[in-house]
C-alpha cells in the first residue's frame, strides 16, 4: 500500500486541545510515531481535511485513536470537480489503540 501523504499536502483540523499545537497539533496525524497524536477540542464535529494537491484515487484510510477517544461516527468526504463535498462513505472505528483499516468500496 502506497501513502498518498507527501510534502504538498495539506492538512487543516476542526481544533487542538487547549490551542497546544506543539503539544497535539495536526503535524502528529501523519508522524508515524505512536508516541504522539493530534488532540482536538471535545464536542462535535470534529474533522480533518487532507488536500493532496491534485486528484488522487484513496482506496483505503488507516487511523488509530487512543483509547477512549474514538469518533463515533466518521465520514469520509471527497471533492467533486464543481468543487462540492459529497459523501463517499460513513464508518464506525472501534475504540481499541490499534491500527484500524478502512477499504473504500
Amino acid at each position: 500500500m502506497t501513502s498518498l501523504l507527501n510534502a504538498d499536502c495539506r492538512i487543516k483540523v476542526s481544533s487542538v486541545l487547549n490551542r497546544e499545537t506543539t503539544l497535539y497539533g495536526k503535524q502528529f496525524l501523519t508522524d508515524d510515531s505512536e508516541e504522539t497524536c493530534w488532540n482536538s477540542e471535545s464536542g462535535t464535529p470534529q474533522f480533518i481535511v487532507v488536500d493532496f494537491g491534485r486528484k488522487v484515487q484513496v482506496e483505503s484510510i488507516q487511523f488509530m485513536f487512543q483509547g477512549g477517544f474514538v469518533g463515533k461516527t466518521c465520514q469520509l468526504l471527497a471533492w467533486t470537480d464543481d468543487g462540492e463535498f459529497v459523501e463517499m462513505m460513513r464508518f464506525y472505528p472501534e475504540d481499541i489503540n490499534p491500527l484500524q483499516i478502512c477499504d473504500i468500496s
